[in-house]
C-alpha cells in the first residue's frame, strides 16, 4: 500500500514538474499566452484592416476584431491614417463572444486614457486650454480629448459673466463658441460620464473675492436674473453673476407661505430685485415678491381703523386668534383685545370656526398686519363712527337713522300749534320754514329796522317764551291714536 501511495506521489510531482516546464519553457520562447480581460486597455498591433473591421494582434490566442458599433465610432479622418502594422490602444469589450471571437474597441481606448488624464489633472490641480465647443441652458461645453466637459455658468469667471448679457441661452453664450478658455478639472465621475471644468478656479477666484467684485458693481433696486442653488427654513440662496444672495422667506411671496420649497425648487431660474447690500458682512439682500404687484394694497383699500368687520376665526395660539375677514385678508386678534376680563388662553372665548364681529383697530401697511378687537366692538369710542357707517349703508333705503342732542324728558310734550309736530314731514317743515322767511322778508321791507324796534321786538319775544313755558306746564290733549277703552265706549253711548 505505502509502495503505491508512494509510487502515485512520484507520478504526480512528475506531472506538475512536467506542467512548469511547459509554462516555463512557453515563456522562454515567448510564447506565454496573456489572457484579456473585460475593462482592460492594451496596446495591440494592426493585423489587417478591411471593410467594416480591423484585426489586431495583443498577445492573445487569437487577434482581436473591431467591428460593428465600434468600428463606426471611429472618426473618418482618424481610420484613413490607421496602417497595417501601427500600434494603437484597445480596450477590452468581451474577451470572448459566442464565436470566440476577441471583441475590441479603439475609441473606449482613446475614451479611458482620458478619463485617466482627467483625473491626473484634478489630484494634481494643474489646469489646461480647451476650446468653447457649445453650451446649454446651464452653462459652456468644451472638449477635453476624447470626452465632452461641461462649465456651469457659476464655475465661469467674474469677468467673463459681468460680459453675459440676454435673456435666452443662444443670446448669453452663442458669441463664445470656438473661444479659448483656460480650465481646472474638479470633478471626474466615469460611470456617470459626468466631467465638470471651472474657469474660476483656474483663476483662482476665490468665492469672497467674487462676491467682492459682484458687491462692487451691484445698487439697491437692481433686477438680475439668479439660479436657486439652496433652500432653507428661513430662505431661498441665489446665485447672480457667481455671487449668493439671500431672497428671505418673508420676501419671497405676497402669500404668507411656511418654506421656500412652497414656491421655489433648487436649480430654478428667477428675477430678483437687490434690497440691500452689507460689504463689510458681504451680504446681499434679494427679492421676488417686489417685482410683483402687491394685492394686499388692493384689499385694503376699503378698511379704516374703527370699523367693524365681518370675520371667521382661522387659528388660535396663545398670545391671541388670527381671524379672516371676508376679503380673505388675515388680522390677528390679540389676547387683550378679546375680552374686558383676563383670560390665560384665547379658547376660553373663541373656537376655530366662528363667527364674529370686529373692530380694526391697527392697519400696518409695511408689514402687511391687521390689528382686531374683539372687546371694542361696544365701545362707546367709536360710537360716532359706527352712526355715520350706518347712515351710509342706509343711505339709499327708506330707513332715516335720526339723533336728538337735547335729553328726552319722561313726559312726552305735545307740540304746539305754530311748531310742526314729529310726525310731521321734513319736507312741510321746511316749507313753513321758508313761508316765515318770506314773511319777516317782507316786513322788513316795508318797516325799516332801528334800534327802538329792535328792542320792543325783543321784549315782545319775552313773554312770548313765558307763555309757552306756561302752556307747556298745562295739562296736555290725548292725543294718542290707541283705541278708547271698553269704559269709554259705554260712557259715550249712555250719553
Amino acid at each position: 500500500m505505502d509502495q503505491n501511495n508512494e509510487n502515485h506521489t512520484m507520478g504526480n510531482n512528475s506531472e506538475d514538474t512536467e506542467i512548469i516546464n511547459m509554462a516555463t519553457l512557453l515563456e522562454q520562447e515567448g510564447l506565454g499566452l496573456d489572457l484579456p480581460k473585460a475593462g482592460e486597455i492594451k496596446t495591440g498591433t494592426i493585423a489587417s484592416i478591411s471593410p467594416g473591421q480591423i484585426m489586431v494582434g495583443i498577445g492573445a490566442k487569437s487577434e482581436g476584431i473591431i467591428r460593428g458599433q465600434e468600428f463606426e465610432l471611429i472618426p473618418p479622418d482618424v481610420f484613413a491614417s490607421l496602417e497595417v502594422g501601427q500600434e494603437l490602444p484597445v480596450f477590452v469589450v468581451v474577451p470572448e463572444d459566442h464565436h470566440g471571437n476577441l471583441i475590441l474597441s479603439y475609441v473606449r481606448a482613446l475614451e479611458a486614457e482620458s478619463w485617466e488624464k482627467a483625473q491626473s489633472l484634478m489630484k494634481e490641480k494643474e489646469t489646461f486650454t480647451g476650446t468653447i465647443e457649445g453650451f446649454n441652458r446651464g452653462g459652456l461645453l468644451v472638449n477635453f480629448n476624447e470626452l465632452h466637459g461641461f462649465i456651469p455658468s457659476s464655475q465661469l469667471s467674474f469677468s467673463r459673466r459681468a460680459d453675459i448679457t440676454g435673456d435666452t441661452p443662444e443670446t448669453r453664450y452663442g458669441n463664445l463658441i470656438g473661444q479659448e478658455i483656460t480650465l481646472q478639472v474638479i470633478e471626474v465621475d466615469q460611470e456617470r460620464r459626468r466631467l465638470i471644468f471651472s474657469e474660476r478656479a483656474a483663476v483662482h477666484e476665490s468665492r469672497d473675492s467674487i462676491r467682492d467684485k459682484v458687491i462692487e458693481k451691484l445698487t439697491i433696486g437692481d433686477v438680475l436674473t439668479g439660479r436657486i442653488t439652496s433652500l432653507a427654513d428661513f430662505g431661498a440662496f441665489v446665485n447672480i453673476s457667481g455671487a449668493d444672495g439671500l431672497v428671505h422667506l418673508s420676501e419671497i411671496s405676497w402669500d404668507r407661505i411656511r418654506h421656500p420649497g412652497d414656491e421655489l425648487k433648487v436649480g430654478q431660474e428667477v428675477q430678483v430685485k437687490v434690497i440691500s447690500i452689507d460689504k463689510e458682512k458681504r451680504h446681499i439682500g434679494l427679492s421676488i415678491r417686489r417685482l410683483k404687484e402687491d394685492p394686499w394694497q388692493e384689499q385694503i383699500k376699503e378698511l379704516r381703523v374703527g370699523q367693524l368687520v365681518e370675520a371667521n376665526i382661522t387659528r388660535l395660539t396663545k398670545f391671541g386668534a388670527f381671524a379672516r375677514l371676508t376679503n380673505e385678508i388675515e388680522g390677528l386678534i390679540h389676547i387683550s383685545e378679546i375680552s374686558d376680563e383676563h383670560i390665560a388662553h384665547p379658547k376660553e372665548v373663541l373656537h376655530e370656526g366662528d363667527d364674529v364681529t370686529l373692530r380694526i383697530i391697527k392697519i400696518e401697511e409695511d408689514s402687511h398686519r391687521i390689528g382686531l378687537s374683539l372687546r371694542r366692538v361696544e365701545s362707546l369710542a367709536f360710537a360716532d363712527m359706527d352712526l355715520k357707517a350706518l347712515e351710509d349703508e342706509l343711505t339709499d333705503s327708506d330707513i332715516k337713522v335720526t339723533t336728538d342732542d337735547a335729553p328726552e324728558s319722561d313726559t312726552k310734550e305735545t307740540p304746539s300749534e305754530d311748531e310742526p309736530s314729529s310726525e310731521q314731514s321734513a319736507d312741510e317743515t321746511l316749507e313753513d320754514k321758508a313761508s316765515e322767511v318770506d314773511t319777516e322778508d317782507a316786513s322788513s321791507k316795508d318797516e325799516p329796522v332801528n334800534e327802538q324796534s329792535a328792542d320792543e321786538t325783543s321784549e315782545e319775544k319775552a313773554p312770548e317764551i313765558d307763555n309757552d313755558s306756561t302752556e307747556s306746564q298745562e295739562p296736555e290733549e290725548d292725543t294718542s291714536d290707541e283705541p278708547p277703552s271698553d269704559e269709554a265706549e259705554e260712557e259715550k253711548a249712555e250719553e
